[in-house]
Order: C-alpha cells, then sequence, then structure tokens
C-alpha cells in the first residue's frame, strides 16, 4: 500500500466537498487527510488529498476525480518535488518538574506555546509530517491532554 498526495483544484461552491467525500465512500477508498481552501482565485478551493492504496486504486482515483464535474484538475503530486506543511495543535500536561523539558523541546522543533496554565501547554508546531511525527512521539510520555492535527496542505515547485 502507498500513500499518495492529490492536489485538486474544484470549483469553490457548496456541495463540492461531498460529492468528493461521496466518491472515495462509495467505492471504499480511504482519505488519510483531507484539507480544502480557496486559492489565490476565490471562485476556486484547492483539496489536498493523501490516500492510501496500491497503483490500481489510486490509479482510479485520480480518474473518478476527473470525471466530476467540480472539479478542474487533479494532480498526484508525491512523486514531484513540492513543499509541504502540516499543523498541530496540542495541549500537553506540564506540571512544573516537567515544563522546562516540554518548553526546550517545543524550542528545538521550533514551535511555539500558545496558551498557559499552572499544569498544561498549549503549542503549535508546523513543518513536514516526518518533523510532527518526531514531535508527537518525543513529547507523548509527557501525556498529550489533547492534540488537533490539520492533514497536509502542499504546493508543486
Amino acid at each position: 500500500m502507498k500513500k499518495h498526495i492529490f492536489s485538486v483544484l474544484v470549483e469553490n461552491h457548496f456541495g463540492v466537498l461531498a460529492r468528493v467525500a461521496n466518491l472515495f465512500s462509495a467505492r471504499g477508498y480511504n482519505i488519510s487527510s483531507l484539507t480544502v481552501g480557496e486559492t489565490e482565485d476565490p471562485s476556486i478551493s484547492r483539496m489536498t488529498i493523501v490516500a492510501v492504496g496500491d497503483d490500481s486504486i489510486l490509479e482510479q482515483i485520480a480518474k473518478q476525480l476527473n470525471k466530476l464535474i467540480d472539479v478542474i484538475k487533479v494532480r498526484d503530486i508525491t512523486h514531484r518535488q513540492h513543499v509541504e506543511r502540516e499543523l498541530v495543535l496540542m495541549k500537553i500536561n506540564a506540571p512544573k518538574a516537567t515544563r522546562a523539558d516540554i518548553i526546550q523541546a517545543v524550542d528545538v522543533f521550533k514551535g511555539t506555546i500558545v496558551s498557559m496554565t499552572r499544569d498544561e501547554l498549549g503549542v503549535e508546531l508546523s513543518g513536514d509530517s516526518d518533523k510532527m511525527d518526531a514531535f508527537i512521539e518525543y513529547i507523548r510520555p509527557f501525556g498529550i491532554k489533547e492534540m488537533v492535527r490539520s492533514g497536509k496542505i502542499v504546493m508543486a515547485r
């Protein structure tokens, strides 16, 4: 099974996301992550879809996406040069005894402390998926109270 990144330009109006999601659901394809945002042209949105499957499934996904009327362009950019980022927000258990270690880790990973209470820190971190995975793995023993992960956004170079 391979993970592929699809950059999909779509018309920016209601119902498009539901049609794309239905395509995946009806055919039993799994979406690992999905992000949607407006482009420089407000009438067009870009979806970044990360899907897992074998080559035939991934080829079928691209073909089926291209058939949707609201889809303008589909690109599988997995093997093309691209810049990718994710955003992670998390609340970390941070009593006085471990707080300095957590702050140091946030600094090493170039994150930002966005909130602080007596026993927890709120952290924002952005970067590629490997960086996010490494930070989460490092910080997990301290106790992650809550986490939100955006999914990838990508742009071809």
